[in-house]
């Protein structure tokens, strides 16, 4: 249910940045493509960067709450800094195409989440593949 929680706040997030793709694909009429739009290209891309980071960082997440090895607590810490790396990714990133405190802070959040999540996954599968 935890995995669930965070997969649910993170699907809004995801429908919230698809209509701010259709905003500016309708402001600029650009059906296709971002047609060399500044607005347009960040819009685009921080929707593709949420789709390329997030279902694996679910993934992760989902595995080890079903492998029960962690508290509760600890699985709510990695969904809230996944959630919150990506809102503020999305701040920045929506902001200037460049480097922002928040976009650099995002990505940071989002990469330890992974991280965190690779390494307890490894550290699990090995336990278990050397255990049997």
């Amino acid at each position: 249910m935890i995995t669930l929680l965070y997969a649910s706040f993170l699907s809004l997030l995801l429908l919230w940045l698809s209509y701010k793709v259709v905003q500016q694909r309708q402001r600029h009429q650009v059906g296709i493509g971002t047609g060399s739009v500044a607005e347009l290209e960040r819009a685009v891309r921080v929707h593709a960067n949420f789709c390329e980071y997030v279902p694996l960082a679910l993934l992760l997440l989902l595995l080890i709450e079903s492998a029960l090895v962690l508290p509760a607590w600890a699985l709510h810490a990695l969904g809230l800094v996944l959630v919150l790396g990506r809102l503020l990714h999305a701040r920045g990133l929506a902001m200037s195409a460049g480097a922002s405190s928040a976009r650099v802070a995002g990505t940071v959040m989002t990469w330890l989440v992974l991280l965190v999540g690779a390494l307890l996954g490894l550290g699990l599968a090995l336990s278990v593949l050397f255990s049997a």
